[in-house]
Order: structure tokens, then C-alpha cells, then sequence
């Protein structure tokens, strides 16, 4: 997956938007105020952060050399994943939705039942790792 495909992966979240509080060269993916994921260039090599459970944010970074702990971000909570395509593009579309998934888990109650009403419960609901 290249930083395009994750771009529009991102947006493709039900009611995602994108922001740019860091400048424009990081791009933050947000559902309502809270970010669930970074996407950002630097010499040619594209990465992203995304939330994970910690377990298995640890299992992934085991699986994958790819996977760091996230880069300025709480290491425990977040992964960073390279996009050097040494990571199955489904492995890395699982990925952001967990993240998704862990923020939406995050927000109100309000928020969450009006988010599963209107565009169904998987937005609520996070993906087996298994």
C-alpha cells in the first residue's frame, strides 16, 4: 500500500476527516475530535501511526519488522507502520480499522449509537486479530 491508497483508505471511515495540526506535510485522520491515525513522508519513505490494543500492537511489531512502536506517540498504544509494501495491503486496511474502531470506542455514548444507526455497527465493533 502506497501513502495515496492509505490516504484514501483513511477517508473512507465513516464520517473521517482529515486535518492538519502538525503542518502539512503530516496529515492527521480524525473522527470527530479525536485522531486515529497519521500519515507522513519523510526521504521518500511513506509511514503511518495507527492505535492498537497493546498486546497486539507487541504481536505485530513481533510479526512484522515494519511495525515500530509509534514514532512520537505513546509507544504501548500505537504502531508505526512503514509503507514499503513489505506488509499485505489487507494487513495494513485491518489495521486502520482497529484504529478506527479503538477511537470510536473513545467517544460518547451519543456519538457511538448515532455513528452504529447511521452507518452500522462495525464502525463500533473492532476486528479479531486472530
Amino acid at each position: 500500500m502506497d501513502d495515496n491508497e492509505a490516504k484514501i483508505y483513511f477517508l473512507s471511515q465513516p464520517e473521517s476527516w482529515l486535518d492538519y495540526p502538525f503542518g502539512k506535510r503530516t496529515l492527521v485522520f480524525k473522527i470527530k475530535s479525536k485522531m486515529f491515525g497519521l500519515l507522513f513522508t519523510s526521504k521518500d519513505l511513506s509511514r503511518i501511526n495507527l492505535k492498537c490494543d497493546p498486546e497486539e500492537a507487541q504481536i505485530l511489531r513481533e510479526i512484522f519488522p515494519s511495525i515500530l512502536p509509534g514514532y512520537h506517540m505513546n509507544k504501548r498504544h500505537w504502531n508505526t507502520i512503514l509503507l514499503d509494501d513489505s506488509i499485505p495491503s489487507g494487513e495494513v486496511r485491518r489495521m486502520i480499522d482497529n484504529s478506527y474502531t479503538l477511537v470510536v470506542g473513545s467517544l460518547s455514548k451519543v456519538d457511538r449509537t448515532r455513528l452504529a444507526t447511521v452507518h452500522g455497527s462495525r464502525t463500533v465493533e473492532p476486528m479479531s486479530f486472530n
